[in-house]
């Protein structure tokens, strides 16, 4: 369940392919869901409630949920990457757990100009969205072409896990803008040391 994600303050990052792998993107390079307007943001930059739906009505449970999930989460995809998923079953059991409830139901409605546009027939529970990210996980872990899609961003002490969807399977980075320009500054700058020696 891959979801188009949105801009959104807070420095989040979209784009590491699935909206689970997203979630764990918000530890690096610090801590990013550490009170409720960026955990609110998030929610909706990742896709999970329609544009101009955020979930005012969050409170601190949902970020010591959301966290827990994004624990297991991690747990479960660096296991797999790791190829030792045995492991993890309490991990395993506590996504399998929560992946149970109904995410949020869209509705089409006609917007202002005529057009269908997602909302949700009312506010989000954080137990149903807990759900549509878990679910997402469970999705991903047991697809075989997916899975083997997983990646580890190659930049100097970058933590993040993506879905490499490039031709060829041949991604390094998390982000080309990111890590991959630091890379590459990095690289210039030990030519230019070397060719200075």
């Amino acid at each position: 369940m891959a979801l188009a994600a949105a801009t959104v303050p807070y420095e989040l990052r979209f784009g590491a392919g699935r909206v689970c792998l997203d979630l764990l993107s918000t530890t690096h390079p610090v801590e990013r869901l550490d009170s409720l307007p960026p955990l609110r943001a998030w929610i909706t930059g990742s896709g999970l409630v329609p544009p101009g739906c955020p979930p005012t009505h969050a409170d601190a449970s949902w970020l010591t949920a959301f966290r827990e999930l994004r624990g297991d989460v991690a747990e479960l995809v660096r296991g797999c990457l790791a190829a030792e998923l045995r492991a993890h079953d309490l991990a395993l059991a506590r996504v399998n757990d929560i992946a149970r409830t109904a995410p949020p139901a869209p509705r089409a409605v006609r917007g202002e100009d005529g057009t269908l546009v997602r909302e949700l027939a009312g506010p989000p529970d954080c137990a149903a969205l807990l759900a549509a990210v878990a679910r997402d996980a469970v999705e991903l872990l047991t697809d075989p072409e997916a899975r083997a899609a997983l990646r580890q961003c190659e930049g100097d002490n970058c933590p993040i896990v993506y879905l490499d969807t490039s031709r060829g399977r041949r991604r390094r980075w998390c982000s080309s803008e990111v890590c991959g320009n630091r890379e590459r500054v990095a690289r210039h700058r030990r030519r230019a040391a070397h060719s200075e020696t």
